[in-house]
């Protein structure tokens, strides 16, 4: 790299080195300072030491809204100021030679007190400021970029009097700066850039969160995620092992001969799952539109198009409640297999979880929420029916369809072991099967800790499930769950057009009733508060996937995975919204 060239103000707001003499040339358009070129003496005195808790802080950002704005009208005087000497304080670019961790690697065998200083050692910095201090001739700024931070040594006599009065009074904490200078690790051990010059890429107007205290409003941390990357790296950190994960799961899907497509996002009928959808309307259609709640019926139609192996990695949309496990809009991976049953895709749901666990820990061993969880394969598998009945005692398999007798000795047994909050939804369930997976979701779900696959579903809450080749009135279809959340669903997928088609226009007329049942009731309480109407929405079949089923698809296998979820079990995250970069939220009162 050439060290020492001249720049022009004009562009960007630039402080060079003069230790001996250096020559200032003013024209019309651009002023610019030359420095001297004579290699200085490596300098003795030392980065001083972080302040403690209780020493002076030299900068400080307030949270009470009329210190914000005090703040911000002295940095737009700044700003104004800078303009005035017709500096610019917004850069168009900057040639940078290192990042911080590149220096931090290449240098890390430099003994304390050493420097760099002939001209092929001079590297070039930029970053944000998250830390300053200064100390009479000496100044000290924490400079961040993307893979972490570097600090600037400035020293009075290395630069012109006036400007490094102006580092001191011009930059402040927020503020994105670049640097040029030689290489020094000070005494303290501290690898530094020994600048020479500077210049001020993009002035912060606003103040940065206290930087010993951090940014800890957690509704703001989600509302301001920028802020809060800028006060908590490691959150951004969560989201470069969100991108490792995402690439992960790409490069094991495609290594065994899955490509990836794209399917509509608006769709004309909301399918492949049992979801409120959101509702838009498109002006020159006339019509209609809905945001899609899964990808599943469209990937099929790919299928019987004549691909074998299918994925999308997709935002999904359902117009459904806030929680720590649900945002209405979710990444998930869909993926289908020609000629394959769900015990293919078991395996490939373990492959997935396990390569994504290498790529980001080395191991398979990890930490959720304080439990230390076992991803080693085989995964436990087992059936609903058994997981209830070691559960509760409980063996569906006796009742057949005896409704009632399922729901009496069901509510029975609840009531013996908990107060049983969920006797309305018990006592709600159309059909065995129903009751089965309640007792399932209260008794055994949240108990599902280490990696299980649970086997052989209802049919009734299994639509697009193949019936099970040995048991009647049950499916082929898991789910997997860990730290008992589901974290995977999987078929051996329904083709028999006719029986697909029977099954969905069950679904559509259950559903109705539900919403006539609904609206009934809220009719009968007019005056009072309305009960939620999550189920008052419209449930349409989708007649040109079954008209696709009918052209023929071939057997197969598919799977679908949250990819939140699965972030949230690798990166240790209580909450979805802490892996998604910007999550929904409630409006602000």
């Amino acid at each position: 790299m050439e060290a020492l060239q001249p720049f022009k103000w004009k562009h960007l707001f630039h402080f060079a080195t003069s230790r001996a003499s250096s020559t200032l040339r003013t024209t019309s358009s651009a002023f610019i300072i030359r420095c001297c070129s004579s290699p200085s003496s490596s300098s003795t005195t030392a980065a001083l030491p972080k302040p403690a808790g209780g020493g002076r802080r030299l900068s400080t950002s307030s949270t009470n809204t009329s210190d914000r704005e005090a703040i911000r009208a002295i940095r737009i005087k700044k700003v104004e100021e800078l303009k005035s000497k017709g500096l610019e304080p917004y850069a168009y670019k900057w040639d940078r030679t290192h990042s911080a961790n590149q220096l931090q690697e290449i240098h890390k065998n430099l003994g304390d007190g050493e420097e760099l200083d002939s001209e092929a050692d001079y590297v070039s910095v930029s970053g944000r400021i998250v830390a300053r201090r200064a100390f009479g001739k000496l100044a000290f700024f924490t400079l961040r970029d993307d893979s972490g931070t570097i600090q600037l040594y400035c020293e009075k006599e290395r630069l012109e009097s006036e400007h490094f009065d102006q580092l001191k009074t011009l930059v402040d904490i927020g503020d994105i700066l670049g640097a040029r200078g030689s290489i020094k690790r000070t005494e303290k051990g501290e690898l530094s850039v020994r600048v020479n010059s500077f210049s001020i890429l993009t002035k912060s107007l606003l103040p940065l969160p206290d930087k010993y205290h951090g940014l800890t409003d957690v509704d703001k941390r989600y509302r301001q995620r920028y802020v809060d990357m800028i006060a908590n790296p490691e959150v951004a950190d969560t989201f470069r092992k969100r991108a490792k994960i995402v690439s992960e799961i790409r490069k094991t899907v495609e290594s065994f001969g899955f490509v990836e497509v794209e399917t509509p996002v608006l769709q004309g009928a909301a399918g492949g799952a049992e979801a409120r959808p959101f509702i838009t309307y498109h002006n020159s259609l006339g019509r209609d539109l809905y945001l899609r709640i899964a990808t599943e019926l469209h990937l099929k139609r790919m299928l019987v198009g004549g691909f074998e192996k299918v994925y999308e990695i997709g935002r999904i949309f359902r117009n459904e409640g806030l929680s720590t496990r649900h945002n209405p809009e979710f990444t998930t991976i869909e993926m289908y297999e020609a000629y394959s049953d769900y015990q293919s895709m078991m395996n490939m749901a373990e492959e997935i979880i396990t390569q994504c666990a290498l790529a980001v820990h080395g191991r398979l061993t990890i930490e959720y929420q304080g439990v230390e969880i076992c991803l080693e394969r085989p995964f436990r598998r087992e059936t609903m029916h058994n997981l209830v009945k070691e559960a509760t005692g409980i063996d569906f398999l006796q009742f057949c369809d005896d409704l009632e007798a399922a729901k009496e000795v069901t509510l029975k047994a609840l009531e013996t072991s908990r107060d049983n909050p969920e006797k309305h939804s018990i006592e709600a369930c159309p059909s065995v099967g129903h009751v089965l997976n309640e007792v399932f979701e209260i008794m055994v779900e949240p108990k599902l800790i280490q990696p299980t696959f649970v086997l052989d579903y209802p049919i009734e809450i299994s639509p697009l499930a193949k019936p099970h080749r040995r048991h009647a009135g049950l499916t082929e279809r898991f789910e997997l769950f860990i730290c008992g959340r589901e974290l995977a669903n999987a078929f051996s997928e329904l083709t028999d057009p006719l029986d697909q088609r029977g099954r969905l226009e069950e679904q559509v007329r259950q559903h109705n009733e539900k919403k006539a049942a609904l609206v009934a009731e809220t009719d009968s309480v007019s005056g009072k508060e309305k009960k939620n109407d999550d189920d008052s929405y419209e449930v349409t079949l989708d007649e040109d996937f079954l008209t696709a089923l009918e052209y023929g698809m071939p057997p197969a296998s598919g799977l679908g995975l949250g990819i939140d979820r699965l972030v949230m079990l690798l990166t240790n995250s209580a909450s979805i919204r802490d892996v998604i970069a910007f999550p929904v939220l409630k409006i602000q009162q």
